[in-house]
């Protein structure tokens, strides 16, 4: 298999110690789900999960929810609710979501809550290391201090100051040294919740959440790291610093695997513009969960798309035709070969998640069954690779799934399999 690799700007052939390949990918923050853009990344990290167990690996994957941050406060402000009350909310409502288009979930689902503590030992390691700074309550990464700072996103400085100021940074707050420095524990503000530190109360900053998730979890090296593309600079970027300065150890991602953005009237599908496409506004107007995925699917992952409902009404088509194949009636001369069609379609997966070409051979493989199955032919082993293939992608053909149960018990515990989380 090959992968594109964010940090080398290329596809690499993939390959990991053993057999079993770490995986962390950023999940929501739960203010205001599920439109299209969380659902396209959520989807293609499903198929390369599918993809890399169908080849025999085992993986070991978390993702995490931002349950404490700037937009949660601000929204909850505005509705007028607890923001843990509106986190509960929403992150129920992500998973109802998942659960109907058949993503699978993770192994562990930890909260940004839940490790503060470890957050706080970070952020001291890094205070008597150098790394960072202390002013008022508030604590700092120093980015001069780190002379391998920008190296994922491979920005000069102006463009990344320019970028993080779009994204969330403020340059102006006199506490810093430099206006790039970025949070790791801010000071408490009047109405927000807080937690005790050796600096005061206050909580921690956005960056060093899924730092202390992704270590805590999976260790300080991983295979894949994944998220949005406008998750490459500044927050994967700081993850890269502060983790490998706490640890010592480099690199502390092997591949970083980054999911393209669903426009919509020439914008950015986000929750700031509004300009949404809900996962649940589709499934009630009756599109079913597969001819949702293969929507996405029909698109490269680092391939930036916009949204357009006549080609979601071809997807339900494609979906429509699927699932027929499924259940024409087997003839008994010479039976059809679906291998060929079977080596295509993990071909296409294997270069890159190539998940548009894929969806084309397995179309192409449940024309060919609807042709055989006119000529009197034997389908009945083409019709199980289908239904294999199929499964790669995640489709369910219209049959109930069982990936609900897995995720409620992840919204009480954390982990996929009732142990505890490391």
């Amino acid at each position: 298999m090959k992968l594109y690799n964010s940090l080398t700007g290329r596809k690499e052939p993939f390959h990991t110690f053993g057999r079993t390949v770490t995986l962390y990918v950023c999940g929501i923050t739960p203010y205001d789900t599920t439109h299209l853009g969380h659902a396209f990344t959520y989807v293609t990290f499903d198929v390369l999960v599918r993809f890399l167990e169908s080849q025999g690996y085992t993986v070991r994957y978390a993702q995490n929810v931002t349950d404490i941050d700037d937009d949660i406060l601000r929204k909850a402000r505005e509705v007028g609710k607890a923001w843990d009350e509106l986190g509960r909310e929403q992150t129920e409502a992500f998973v109802r979501d998942m659960a109907d288009l058949n993503v699978r979930p993770p192994d562990f689902y930890p909260r940004a809550t839940w490790v503060i503590p470890y957050i706080i030992k970070i952020t001291q390691s890094l205070l008597e290391r150098g790394f960072a700074y202390e002013r008022a309550g508030n604590v700092y990464y120093r980015v001069h201090a780190d002379p391998t700072f920008g190296l994922l996103s491979r920005l000069d400085y102006d463009e990344m100051l320019r970028v993080a100021n779009e994204r969330g940074n403020n340059p102006d707050d006199p506490h810093k040294d430099d206006p790039l420095d970025f949070v790791l524990w801010q000071a408490a503000r009047p109405g927000e919740p807080t937690w005790e530190s050796p600096w005061g109360p206050g909580r921690p900053g956005w960056h060093i959440e899924c730092s202390a998730m992704s270590l805590r979890y999976l260790g300080a090296t991983i295979d894949i790291h994944g998220g949005g593309a406008d998750l490459l600079f500044p927050h994967h970027e700081c993850e890269i610093a502060q983790s490998e300065k706490f640890t010592g150890q480099s690199p502390f991602v092997r591949w970083w695997v980054h999911v393209a953005m669903v426009r919509k009237d020439g914008e950015k599908m986000s929750k700031s513009l509004g300009n949404l496409v809900l996962v649940r506004d589709l499934l009630n107007a009756g599109f079913s969960p597969d001819a949702i995925r293969l929507n996405l699917l029909r698109h490269h992952y680092r391939r930036p798309w916009e949204w357009d409902e006549g080609e979601q009404i071809e997807a339900q088509a494609w979906a429509n035709e699927l699932e027929a194949a499924l259940h024409v009636k087997g003839g008994s001369s010479t039976p059809l070969d679906p291998q060929p069609f079977r080596r295509a379609f993990e071909s296409a997966l294997a270069n890159d998640l190539d998940t548009p070409q894929a969806v084309a051979h397995l179309r192409r493989l449940a024309a060919a069954i609807r042709t055989a199955h006119e000529e009197g032919r034997d389908v009945r082993e083409a019709r199980r690779a289908l239904r294999e293939l199929g499964s790669t992608l995640g489709l369910s053909f219209g049959a109930p799934t069982t990936v609900s149960d897995e995720w409620t018990r992840l919204l009480t515990t954390g982990t996929r399999h009732c142990v505890n989380a490391p």
